[in-house]
């Protein structure tokens, strides 16, 4: 076994001791089915679905069907949640219903956009190998709990709360970026669409006050779910709030916008427009471009 089949599987144990911590903590105060806690059942649901699509995926070296899955792994779970949990109250139903409508818009686009383009140029490499492409697998699962976390441990905990304020601003800022994201994907898409803007960087609309009005769209509906759930957590529960944080630190910090932005340099650095459109734009939030000198 060589140094990078070592590391894959090193990755993957560490990958799962996180998930099992937080099973554990999302767990506390929550319904129990077939004497297991229904979080941790969820949270092993969304593991054990990657692994089952990875193997024709890895075997006809593929990764189309790898954001289908994400999105179908998302509503699995959470359905799962409220079938297993004996009480399903309106909360319950709203986290259900954002999280199912989320889901089904992003994973269905992701892989309209990958059909289209014939490949995901992330995983050029990585899918010829057995155990780097599962742990790519395996760290969607952690995606998947991580991001759901806040919003299983209110759906399965014992403790009940009438929706309030809190649940419709968080249902409000949910809206917000919900629309901030799909408005952004599907200016993106009709700006690549035109041929006149072949090997063109897109500065329109949503584009010319943020490098990545997406992203910043996907962190700030996570931050909506967490507002719904944040009412019924309680003691460990509240570890689960790690949900928008880790959106945040993996776009902002991993995967997102620093593969972008290395991207779009190496395409278009030192062209003067881009380097305009780099200084004067918001790399995240929203606002109007600086006015150039």
């Amino acid at each position: 076994m060589n140094k990078a089949a070592i590391k894959s599987i090193i990755a993957i144990i560490i990958v799962l001791l996180v998930a099992a911590g937080i099973a554990l903590a999302g767990s506390q105060g929550g319904y129990l089915a077939f004497g297991v806690p229904i979080f941790a059942l969820c949270v092993a649901l969304a593991f054990i679905i990657q692994w089952i699509v990875f193997i024709p995926s890895y075997l006809w070296k593929t990764e189309k069907f790898f954001d289908l899955t994400g999105g179908i792994t998302y509503i699995t779970v959470v359905l799962t949640a409220l079938i297993l949990s004996p009480i399903v109250d309106g909360r319950s139903w709203l986290l259900f219903g954002i999280i199912a409508i989320w889901a089904i818009r992003l994973s269905s686009f992701l892989f309209l956009r990958i059909r289209g383009a014939g490949e995901d140029r992330r995983f050029r490499e990585i899918k010829k190998s057995f155990t780097r492409f599962l742990v790519t697998w395996t760290i969607q699962g952690l995606w998947v709990t991580f991001s759901l976390a806040a919003a299983l441990a209110a759906i399965t905990s014992e403790y009940r709360q009438e929706l309030g304020l809190l649940a419709l601003i968080g249902f409000l800022v949910w809206a917000f970026g919900f629309g901030i994201e799909v408005s952004a994907d599907r200016q993106k898409s009709q700006f690549k669409a035109d041929p006149a803007n072949a090997g063109k960087f897109i500065n329109v609309g949503l584009w010319s006050w943020s490098r990545h009005p997406n992203y910043f769209g996907e962190i700030v509906l996570w931050v909506g779910v967490a507002l719904i759930a944040l009412p019924i957590l309680q003691g460990w529960q509240w570890l689960t709030l790690i949900s928008p944080i880790f959106i945040t630190l993996l776009l902002t910090r991993i995967s997102g916008v620093p593969m972008l932005e290395k991207h779009a340099d190496e395409k278009w650095g030192g062209q003067a427009d881009y380097e305009a459109y780099k200084t004067n734009t918001s790399i995240m939030i929203p606002r109007p471009p600086a006015k150039r000198k």
